[in-house]
């Protein structure tokens, strides 16, 4: 069996479509991520049908323990991101 040749040309070609399509997507993907972070902040939830939902939770203080000192710390109250996949993204994913 004989391998064929690529010419520098085709790789070239190749490399530069790849390179487009991802500089063509970045600024799109950075507006998204933008969007749902300001929403975020503001205390909204977001929801992508067939993805999955973004929002918010309080996490309240809590006391915890110093593994070094064992000595009991108190952790203060916090907002933090969290995300729920939607059921079409469960689906597919536990196949």
């Amino acid at each position: 069996m004989r391998l064929k040749k690529l010419t520098l040309t085709a790789v070239l070609t190749a490399a530069a479509l790849v390179m487009f399509v991802l500089e063509s997507l970045v600024p799109g993907l950075n507006a998204a991520i933008h969007q749902i972070t300001k929403a975020l902040v503001e205390g909204e939830k977001i929801q992508i049908v067939g993805f999955g939902a973004f929002e918010t939770k309080v996490r309240a203080e809590r006391m915890g323990r110093n593994p070094k000192t064992k000595e009991a710390i108190e952790i203060p109250a916090t907002t933090i991101p969290v995300f729920k996949a939607g059921k079409a993204l469960k689906d597919k994913t536990a196949k």
